[in-house]
């Protein structure tokens, strides 16, 4: 009989009980012989020095559990905002989500950016409302938050006893119980269940239990139970309900050899320690593996000539390894449905896929909207180039951070979503790299798009031996739109090869805008081109494209497009006032507060560049009574009237003589 596996993220708001809960069901099912404290910095998931000090979890760390001959790898994940990419990567890996709701603050900003999330991944999940043991404790109103934010139909299978005191107690709802609440909750998802509940009676208990489990899987139903992590109360019934109900590993399997990356570790033993998610066929130590890079830059790539293929990357497999946090212990073989850590990989990057492309959807948590300048705390120049290689090993494991450095500049830059993953950043080098870095204050990550409808084009047939002509048709979209490349000239008057080279180097320029930053929201589309069957050299047209590019902006004219955030301030209805006098302030655009007992609810859209200091500045006015929470919402063309340059990366191909002396290797720019 084949092992049963499934594959678990815990996640939520910060503060929400992941981490406790994670530790609970560790000691539940085994796996570990005491109960450790976040507080105390002794839980098995919780290995890094600032995660013990702050208490709080940066990095994804998984563990594995065994409940009634399933084999659960549980993938708990931080839940501070500045860390959401770590959640975007476990998604990918998962066969169904847990999700942790306080009893007492309801469905948080995050939490409801994260149930979006997993509709656009079409990943089913189940809700574990936490701490019923404080004071404030509303289940119903839970329930009832829940149901306004997603469109799946909910099935409460647990009920709580002395909600909201020291003494709660929570069991399963018996199975008259749940005959009726599985009837009524499938009656408008599923034609048996409500021809039953139309005629007043409920399904059979057998009946009941395989449409609920049909409707979790199919994304329909949400499961919910009640709990309190902290003194595990709820957590063996929430253990039997995973079992019971949610779907295992099959429903996401492969027939072929197929796995993702979901994390990146950085071992001083190991080395590179790669923790995938398997879809399909196994791996063993010394397997030479296949590893593939999705493509996501273009949003469209139809009607034009294919990139060219790259071959594949074939690395060995040197040892398999399951971690419970910071312990692990050697494996050798890694099976389909399963997680495990993989050494050997030194090409593979988080995201990646191993054996063969599997075909999921993405979707964005977190858009990082601030870029940060690194320098050596002692401003020796001599240690920018061990700086800047440890964040680029730190890039491999958080690619957001997108570590940025050209040889002989005297400064990194990096993207990042907060003060607090800097602090995490400063910690990492210290310990793991023995450098001290500087961080600068944050500046906004801009974006620009061509001003109108125009054509980029650019002739290089001097000096010889070289010929390549490049024109583009650049049209403006709608924002959020990102970048589609089209057109396939006839191959004798461009070679498919060449223009396999346009579409490749057209990628490269999208980073660098007129103004130096990342262009975007346009539709590119390639309408002339040639090559000389005699002069043209292979590598022409990766000369002769950025020229087109930039001399296309350069006539068209580019338009800064700012980040904005979705934000949400609930406070006492008689601050309201000064709230709205902030978001006005801040040039932002608001809704009509809601009002409850007093408490007002204000929501609005505001633009990062305005709005940095603003949780500093509510907390004064607001003297802690205030809360806040906020999310990307994406760009807007922006208004406030500045030149916004980011200074550029090597030779601009404006100066096209420097340009091309640069791109054939005759010019050391002087960054």
């Amino acid at each position: 009989m084949s092992e049963v596996f499934h594959n678990i993220g815990i996640l939520a708001h910060v503060d929400s009980g992941k981490t406790t809960l994670t530790e609970q069901l560790l000691y539940l099912t085994g796996a570990i012989r005491n109960v450790g404290s976040v507080d105390a910095g002794t839980t098995a998931t919780d290995s890094l020095s600032v995660e013990k000090q702050r208490g709080i979890s940066v990095r994804t760390a998984t563990a594995c559990a065994v409940w009634k001959g399933v084999t659960i790898n549980i993938i708990d994940t931080p839940g501070h905002i500045d860390f959401a990419g770590e959640v975007e990567r476990a998604i990918s890996a998962l066969d169904y989500a847990v999700i942790i709701v306080s009893a007492v603050e309801g469905v948080r900003a995050h939490t409801e950016n994260i149930l979006k999330l997993l509709d656009v991944a079409n990943l089913p999940r189940i809700v574990f409302v936490n701490k019923t043991d404080r004071t404030g404790s509303d289940t119903s109103r839970v329930i009832t938050e829940l149901e306004g934010i997603s469109a799946h139909a909910h099935l409460v299978l647990s009920e709580v006893e002395n909600e909201g005191t020291e003494n709660t107690k929570v069991k399963t709802i018996d199975e008259d119980a749940f005959r009726v609440c599985a009837t009524q909750a499938l009656a408008d998802i599923c034609d048996e269940a409500a021809d039953a509940f139309l005629n007043d009676e409920a399904l059979p208990t057998d009946r009941a239990e395989t449409l609920v489990r049909e409707a979790i899987s199919s994304c329909s139903l949400t499961p919910v139970v009640f709990g309190s992590a902290k003194y595990s109360i709820g957590v063996k019934e929430l253990a039997d309900v995973l079992v019971r109900y949610m779907p295992d590993s099959k429903r996401r399997e492969t027939e072929d050899l197929c796995g993702i990356v979901f994390k990146i570790e950085h071992d001083k033993t190991l080395g590179k320690v790669s923790h995938i998610r398997l879809f399909g066929g196994e791996i063993a130590n010394r397997d030479e593996v296949e590893l593939f890079s999705p493509e996501e830059k273009l949003t469209v790539q139809t009607d034009a000539v294919e990139l060219e293929e790259k071959p594949p990357v074939k690395e060995k497999v040197s040892q398999i390894k399951k971690f419970c946090g910071a312990k692990s212990t050697d494996v050798g073989i890694i099976r389909s449905g399963d997680v495990a850590a993989v050494c050997g990989l030194p090409s593979a990057k988080t995201g990646h896929f191993i054996g063969s492309l599997a075909v999921s959807e993405s979707a964005r948590l977190v858009n990082p909207f601030l870029r940060v300048r690194v320098t050596p705390s002692d401003s020796d120049p001599l240690k920018i180039p061990a700086l800047a290689a440890a964040l680029g090993e730190l890039s491999d494991e958080e690619p957001y951070i997108d570590a940025k450095w050209e040889n002989g500049q005297q400064e990194i830059t990096i993207s990042t979503t907060g003060k607090i993953q800097l602090e995490v950043l400063g910690n990492l080098l210290k310990e793991r790299y023995n450098l001290s870095a500087d961080f600068s204050p944050p500046t906004v990550i801009y974006k620009e798009t061509p001003s109108g409808k125009g054509f980029a084009k650019a002739r290089y047939t001097m000096p010889k031996p070289c010929w390549a002509v490049v024109e583009f048709l650049f049209e403006p979209m709608p924002r959020g739109y990102g970048v589609s490349y089209h057109g396939r000239l006839p191959s004798n008057q461009c070679f498919y090869r060449y223009q396999s080279h346009i579409r490749t180097s057209f990628n490269s320029c999208l980073e660098q805008g007129l103004y130096g930053w990342e262009v975007t929201d346009f539709k590119c589309t390639l309408v002339g081109g040639e090559h000389h069957t005699i002069h043209t050299h292979p590598l022409d047209f990766f000369v002769c494209t950025p020229m087109a590019f930039m001399n296309g902006l350069s006539e068209i004219g580019s338009t800064i497009l700012e980040p904005l955030l979705k934000i949400r301030v609930t406070a006492p209805e008689e601050l309201s006032g000064k709230v709205f006098s902030e978001i006005i302030k801040m040039g932002g655009e608001y809704d009509t507060p809601v009002i409850r007992s007093s408490i007002a609810t204000m929501e609005a859209i505001v633009p990062v560049a305005t709005s940095m200091n603003f949780p500093e500045r509510l907390a004064t006015l607001a003297s802690g009574k205030a809360v806040l929470s906020q999310s990307f919402y994406g760009y807007r063309e922006c208004r406030d009237g500045a030149e916004h340059i980011n200074p550029r990366r090597g030779v601009n191909p404006l100066d096209r003589s420097k340009w091309i002396l640069w791109a054939r290797g005759a010019y050391q720019s002087e960054g």
